[in-house]
């Protein structure tokens, strides 16, 4: 699969001149990937996508035309794939349904997602949230004077206050609701935020009328609050796209911007990434990441290769071996041939398989915006119906039955709906940080609360990643020489070893110089001395120790004994007790590694995992959450290697310890800075139990409207009158949500962390 920009054209097509924007149309047309059975994909940014509605009026729209495979919306990215059946068919038309939808979409730019339309809509809801609940809170005391009796002309000057607030107040907060109103409205659809508009506007005119005209009653207080509780909600959801978006970015952030293709003739020029081809030969320095696939040709390195397998232990590469775009070139110099371009590269790849785990996620509704889909229609009916009513009972009393029809919005409005959620993730959040784990992700504790499976990765997740020193046989007199090696390299075994000589001075050493592949060695006293692979250093060690050498790195002095270093992982602390709390809360648990199967095994069974599978690549983890999915589970994966970013999109929720990539603590809903990862099944808890809650707001934003609906219809409260109990039930709502917050131990019986001793428990 590769860019076909270059291959489809625009030619004699009227959609273009319709949608007045050729230039636009030439970027999507170049941004085409075309796949491999001829149909072209085409990724387009959406930033006005925000809400279930939007996904469904989007693909609604898009599949009925001619020529469209498939059209999905990714919800998290505010973006939408479309699938067109082959390449002479151009994106035109799709672009002329989206401006008619009302959602405005431009290609996909990775390098202009920290400064992109989304980022700025965070600045701007933030800047709506906090105008709209500082004026808020101003009017509210100016009503308390009115409510407290407050009559002709102070009453008449309070409100005339309140109005010089509220006006400029709404027409500045109220245009993240109002914008999308319009654009629903001029597509012919409803959705929430027209009554939430409606009601917010009549609430200022008629409180403007009032004012002017001497009334008693005015409610600038109740449309600025609901401003600004809806404005919370909707600044949440807005944070869960930026989550989902930086992980995009830092993602592409691991890919090499070019490298050093060698010429035919020897000389070597710098070629950017999208220019490297099949059948060049790129030369990598020591440092370096490694930009496309490809095959070593000449040199011997050490390779970073955690990017693909998750393990921290670099492996050795030399002619002939295969290497992956975005692993890290350790110790020497390494000419590779280019297999693949870079866009089919491996970490091209994951990007791919974060995107399609994203976009299943997207197709997530919360409950809110399912409910939204009938509420929005029956509320504007609703009102209609008491004004024409009152219309009718009054003969004719426009000024009374327009009371009764603002009365229905004000106390119709979503408040506490909007409330249900938003509220107790806040809560949540703030709960679950003062034990040490992030969220990041607005609708994430709902998907914890629903999981029913969990997996964990192995290395750096159930263990601490880092390899220690379990067993050492070395002369204590040797031991300045082999600190001295260690402290030379920045291999993480001889980091390991400098670390379990802390106490040793180090020796003075000459001509120090590292062996690509092989180890580091110097001058010590006049003898050569070496670390690194046993059978390296065994050429310079005494008799022939070397077939006796345990698995691990060795350290010899010409001539002298051969020292041998065995290698280990630590259990991470309470990964035992973790297990048990998942177990017991009813998630089986099961344990994927892309190491080799001893060790996986060992961790295993000390961790008390049941199933567990080695040599797990990032595809097979993905494959075998989706077989869960098709089984019926909601899979809780817990990883932190960039290998795991792919699987954690993928599951139906996902942790990372604080420890883990920069990509997978993007890619992860929640990340735990704590050591013990006794923070899963917490975490698992306080989802249950803020789910609870959850449900049982919504039981009360029910009973609140039950109960205040008829009377509204009834004409038995006055807009007044239901802006307080509007407000009322919003109290109520976050009232209930606060108990998350009061909650005693969620995690009973639960031992907390258990260091597990180094040398007697470390994992070989």
């Amino acid at each position: 699969m590769g860019c076909c920009g270059a291959d489809i054209a625009v030619d004699g097509v009227v959609d273009a001149a319709s949608t007045g924007d050729f230039a636009r149309i030439e970027e999507v047309l170049r941004s085409g990937h075309r796949e491999d059975d001829g149909s072209v994909r085409y990724v387009l940014s959406a930033p006005d996508i925000h809400c279930g509605q939007c996904i469904s009026a989007i693909e609604r729209g898009l599949s009925g035309l001619e020529g469209v495979v498939s059209a999905r919306v990714n919800l998290s990215l505010k973006r939408v794939t479309v699938i067109l059946d082959n390449a002479e068919r151009t994106p035109a038309e799709v672009l002329r349904t989206l401006d008619t939808l009302g959602y405005r979409a431009t290609p996909v730019d990775f390098g202009d997602l920290e400064d992109s339309p989304q980022a700025r809509q965070t600045s701007r809801l933030l800047k709506s949230m906090a105008v709209a609940g500082f004026a808020a809170g101003n009017i509210m005391l100016l009503s308390v004077s009115v409510w407290s009796g407050a009559e002709g002309a102070t009453r008449d000057l309070f409100h005339l206050i309140s109005g010089l607030i509220a006006i400029p107040v709404v027409t500045y907060s109220g245009q993240v609701f109002f914008s999308s109103a319009a654009r629903a409205l001029a597509a012919g659809r409803l959705n929430m935020d027209v009554p939430i508009s409606l009601a917010v506007i009549l609430a200022l005119v008629m409180s403007v009328y009032e004012s002017l005209t001497g009334g008693a009653e005015a409610y600038f207080d109740a449309a600025v609050t609901l401003l600004f509780f809806l404005l919370i909600g909707r600044y949440l959801d807005q944070l869960m796209r930026d989550h989902a978006r930086s992980a995009v970015l830092g993602l592409s952030k691991m890919t090499a911007r070019g490298g050093t293709v060698i010429a035919p003739d020897g000389r070597p020029a710098y070629v950017p990434v999208d220019e490297i081809e099949p059948g060049m030969t790129l030369r990598v320095a020591a440092g370096e990441r490694i930009p496309a696939d490809g095959t070593v040709l000449k040199g011997a390195s050490d390779l970073d290769r955690s990017l693909v397998t998750g393990e921290s232990a670099p492996v050795a590469v030399a002619a002939n071996s295969g290497v992956e775009a975005g692993t890290l070139n350790l110790t020497g110099p390494l000419d590779i041939t280019v297999t693949r371009k870079a866009e089919e590269s491996f970490i091209a790849e994951v990007m791919q398989m974060m995107e399609a785990a994203e976009n299943g996620r997207g197709r997530y509704v919360r409950i809110a915006d399912r409910m939204a889909q009938i509420y929005a229609p029956a509320v504007h009916l609703l009102a209609l119906f008491a004004f024409a009513g009152w219309m009718i009972a009054t003969g004719g009393d426009w000024h009374a039955s327009l009371y009764t029809a603002i009365a229905v919005l004000i106390v119709t409005c979503p408040c506490a709906l909007g409330l249900a959620v938003p509220v107790v993730h806040v809560i949540g959040a703030a709960r679950l940080f003062g034990d040490g784990i992030l969220m990041k992700d607005g609708s994430a504790l709902e998907r914890l609360a629903e999981a029913d499976a969990a997996i964990f990765d192995k290395t750096g997740t159930l263990t601490t990643g880092a390899p220690v020193i379990s067993d050492v046989t070395i002369d204590p007199d040797d031991a300045p020489g082999a600190k001295a090696l260690a402290a030379h390299s920045i291999h993480p075994a001889s980091r390991a070893i400098a670390a379990f000589f802390a106490d040793v001075d180090a020796a003075d050493l000459a001509e120090i110089r590292e062996a690509p592949g092989h180890g580091v060695e110097g001058i010590w006293n006049g003898r050569k001395v070496r670390l690194g692979r046993a059978g390296w250093v065994a050429e310079i060690a005494s008799g022939t120790a070397g077939g006796a050498v345990a698995p691990g790195i060795a350290f010899a002095v010409e001539g002298g004994a051969l020292a041998t270093f065995a290698l280990a992982e630590t259990l991470r602390a309470g990964a035992t007790e973790a297990v048990r709390a998942l177990k017991d809360a009813g998630m089986p648990v099961e344990l994927l590694s892309g190491d080799a199967a001893p060790a996986v095994e060992t961790v295993a069974r000390i961790g008390g995992i049941d199933h567990w599978h080695s040599g797990a690549t990032p595809s097979a983890k993905i494959a075998r959450i989706r077989e869960l999915h098709a089984d019926g589970r909601r899979v809780l994966m817990v990883g932190d290697g960039l290998n795991d970013a792919p699987a954690l999109a993928a599951g139906h929720v996902s942790m990372a310890p604080a420890s883990a990539s920069d990509i997978g603590r993007m890619a992860a809903d929640f990340v735990f800075t704590r050591e013990s990862m006794d923070a899963v099944p917490f975490a698992h808890a306080v989802a249950v139990r803020a789910g609870r809650l959850v449900r049982q707001n919504f039981g009360l934003a029910l009973i609140y409207n039950c109960i205040a609906v008829p009377l509204a219809v009834a004409g038995l409260v006055t807009p007044l009158v239901a802006a307080l109990a509007m407000s009322g039930s919003s109290i109520v709502v976050i009232a209930n949500s606060m108990r998350l917050a009061r909650g005693g131990k969620l995690l009973p019986g639960f031992k907390g962390a258990q260091e597990v001793p180094q040398t007697s428990e470390a994992l070989a």
